[in-house]
């Protein structure tokens, strides 16, 4: 017989206290981020049974910290620094949560002040860096922080996420060629990612003219081989192929064809498009079949425009 419902997860109590220990050793191995729970099993540790873990303690007092911080309990936070301070007088690690914690109350001058001060101890400490850089844009202070975001790829050009948040920075302030720069970086360094072709493609349709919707079809083209499942990438070219053939033709023999390609690009598109909302008929039949009508018009449009 198959259960109805799933078990509910075991109640952490000071009588079972290594299952709460097991449990935060899976969440920190697994980096699995279930803050209350965490927060749950830490409070069994440290308030019954700090002794028996060892010196895992200060490991647990770290992980609980930012459970608590994720779930809006600023005095545990508050108290799990203490005891790391005394610990660890002087620790730049325990200063990170120190920062933490005040942008968590929302005091970011103070926050950041620490920072500042752990660079210049530390100048590699990237995670500094970018607390500073989370500040300046929680306080919208975007160009502060697109500035501090390139001082920092300058040390760690290799930080896909920190080149991924320059790239949408770059975009609040609309600048887009910019943005397409940073993420030419991740597709040079990360070649196999659908994302980050989907991503680039975007931003040069987002540009527009026929050389960046060009490149837009190019790179929403790849995107789609990599993963024929992204709809995203599969839209995306079907409405730059559908741009593109809808251009005014300079009267070349080479645009004309050109043209006629685009179309022929923005046809098969549609229709693998109509395949993917076939498949969902039996889940959602008036949502596909409104898309599959809109997909149908747009490429009669198409065909009256190339002809």
């Amino acid at each position: 017989r198959t259960q109805s419902k799933m078990a509910a997860p075991m109640e952490f109590t000071a009588n079972n206290w290594k299952e709460a220990r097991d449990y935060l050793r899976k969440a920190r191995e697994e980096n699995i981020r279930d803050s209350e729970r965490a927060l749950e099993a830490g409070e069994i540790i440290l308030n019954h049974h700090p002794g028996k873990v060892g010196e895992e303690i200060w490991v647990i007092y770290e992980q609980v910290c930012i459970s608590a911080l994720d779930s809006g309990r600023h005095d545990i936070a508050q108290c799990c620094v203490n005891a790391l301070n005394i610990k660890f007088p002087g620790s730049l690690r325990v200063q990170v949560l120190q920062g933490k914690r005040l942008e968590a109350v929302e005091r970011f001058e103070a926050a950041e002040e620490i920072y500042r001060e752990i660079l210049e101890e530390d100048p590699t400490n990237s995670i500094a860096r970018k607390r500073v850089v989370a500040i300046l844009k929680q306080q919208d202070r975007i160009a502060e922080a697109i500035k501090e975001l390139n001082d920092y790829l300058k040390k760690f050009m290799s930080d896909h996420e920190g080149w991924m948040e320059l790239s949408e920075l770059y975009l609040s302030e609309l600048e887009y060629a910019k943005a397409a720069f940073c993420l030419e970086e991740l597709v040079m360094s990360n070649p196999h990612n659908h994302l980050y072709y989907q991503k680039y493609a975007e931003v040069k349709y987002t540009m527009g003219g026929t050389e960046n919707m060009e490149q837009a079809r190019k790179y929403f083209a790849a995107a789609t081989k990599l993963n024929p499942n992204n709809m995203r990438a599969l839209y995306g070219f079907f409405l730059a192929a559908s741009n593109l053939s809808a251009m005014p033709s300079k009267g070349s023999t080479g645009k004309s064809l050109s043209k006629k390609e685009n179309t022929k690009y923005a046809t098969w598109a549609a229709g693998k498009l109509c395949e993917k909302y076939q498949t969902l008929t039996n889940r959602n039949k008036a949502s596909s079949q409104q898309q599959m009508k809109m997909l149908t018009d747009m490429i009669d449009a198409i065909s009256i425009q190339s002809s």
